[in-house]
């Protein structure tokens, strides 16, 4: 039933990573942020993904945190929510972590594909390999973030993979988008679903169908932050697909001031440097975490970066759900 909501399309945040001062698993802000994606109305959620911070895995927390969101969501979900989980490495590794994902009841895998060295070939070979325990999500994430080009004979091969169900488009880049569902559409599959990975681009890939296919949900970090309002927008998204013209033209209108929050949140003046912690920032302004830390200490807000939030936070107020988590987050921090 979960890969059924995967397919048909739905608003899965990627799951940030909940600390203390000392750089220490913060387990009871852990599970508030779940219940949090919960109580928005998510459709999923994705954990242990860029968002999460790759680092975990040398932290030791790859389990506890896949743990606690899945424990949460099967005492309080009530309802189907896809559980996504990432997994990383050369292909021993990714199987591994897809072992240990489908042991504890996660739904599918994102594949990420941060593989210094690997060539296409592997990639395919560890796609197929992850797809024998779980159900594969593709992922194309953009360079700036340690991602990589990856050409449209890549996309089709996977495509052609029983596995996978679906794909993450991520290159922040609408050639390289175009190139992924081109590739899906030549090997016949009708049955993947397309998502938009593209914080900057979120509601021009959701309302204009791209090469003729329609991008039905979005799995993003941008959805980690101000999740009920992205929920209530993805409900217009719908209403614009059955065909109200006024909700589309609103949609529009409002689609650029989107792009210019994910701006400030994503830190895209310092080159991404804050990108985790500017999603940090906005859940710390709302009570959610207690700091913006994250495992790297190399890694924090830019110069500037706050102020950005607060600005496009006070400018855009359909955008931010500040009411909604004030009354909530007693409840949540339980």
């Amino acid at each position: 039933m979960s890969i059924g909501l995967l397919r048909e399309g739905t608003v899965i945040p990627a799951h940030p990573l909940a600390l203390t001062s000392g750089r220490v698993l913060d387990e009871r802000r852990q599970r508030a942020l779940t219940r949090y994606y919960l109580a928005s109305g998510a459709g999923g959620a994705a954990v242990a993904v860029h968002t999460t911070q790759f680092e975990i895995r040398r932290a030791g927390l790859l389990r506890p945190v896949l743990e606690l969101a899945a424990e949460v969501v099967a005492k309080e979900a009530g309802r189907p929510f896809v559980m996504v989980a990432g997994a990383c490495g050369r292909t021993a590794q990714a199987v591994a972590e897809a072992e240990l994902a489908a042991s504890l009841g996660y739904h599918a895998v994102l594949l990420s594909p941060q593989v210094p060295g690997a060539g296409e070939p592997e990639l395919l070979a560890r796609a197929r390999a992850v797809g024998e325990v779980l159900p594969v999500i593709g992922f194309y994430l953009q360079e700036a973030v340690g991602g990589r080009r990856l050409g449209p004979s890549f996309w089709r091969s996977l495509s052609e993979q029983e596995s996978v169900v679906a794909i993450k488009m991520a290159p922040f880049d609408r050639y390289r988008t175009v190139d992924v569902v081109k590739a899906v559409a030549a090997s016949g599959r009708d049955d993947i679903a397309l998502y938009t990975g593209n914080d900057d681009n979120v509601l021009a890939d959701l309302l204009a169908p791209v090469a003729g296919r329609r991008i039905v949900g979005g799995l993003l970090g941008q959805w980690a932050v101000w999740t009920r309002a992205a929920v209530l927008m993805f409900e217009e998204v719908r209403r614009a697909w059955a065909g109200d013209d006024e909700v589309l033209r609103s949609l529009l209108a409002r689609a650029g001031d989107l792009t210019d929050a994910n701006g400030a949140v994503f830190d895209v003046a310092g080159g991404f440097h804050g990108c985790i912690a500017g999603v940090h920032e906005v859940l710390r302004r709302q009570g959610l975490l207690a700091g913006t830390w994250c495992l790297d200490p190399g890694e924090g807000l830019s110069p500037g970066q706050a102020g950005e939030i607060a600005r496009v936070s006070a400018a855009y107020p359909w955008l931010v759900d500040d009411e909604f988590v004030a009354a909530h987050l007693d409840d949540w921090l339980r």
